[in-house]
């Protein structure tokens, strides 16, 4: 049975990562080093997510890029309260507005993040 799952993200700009990932969904650092991040999302559900230098030897040498061709889903309780949320943040103005209730917003490394009302 599956216990955990923590998508990471190999990343060049790991400080405007972490900001945006803490700032707009409400991540914080569990871990840090200069080249990885821990973030976690505490609640009745816990949720992680972890960032990667894109240049660290522990990637093997083919994989040292930065992320490239990703989305990430995030479910929302109020789609309302969340877009309000964004805007405030500025996030809204770089964002495609979808059908229905979400909408998507691009982080510093430019992976899609599709805020979804649950």
């Amino acid at each position: 049975m599956l216990t955990s799952f923590c998508p990471v993200i190999c990343t060049s700009r790991m400080d405007e990562t972490r900001s945006f990932y803490a700032r707009l969904f409400g991540f914080t650092v569990a871990h840090a080093t200069p080249w990885y991040a821990a973030l976690v999302r505490g609640g009745q559900r816990q949720h992680e997510l972890a960032l990667l230098d894109h240049t660290h030897p522990a990637l093997p040498e083919a994989l040292r890029t930065p992320v490239r061709a990703v989305r990430l889903t995030v479910a929302v309780a109020d789609g309302d309260a969340a877009w309000e949320r964004l805007a405030a943040h500025g996030a809204v103005e770089a964002a495609e507005q979808g059908e229905g209730r979400h909408v998507v917003i691009v982080d510093p490394n430019g992976v899609r993040v599709d805020v979804v009302a649950a």
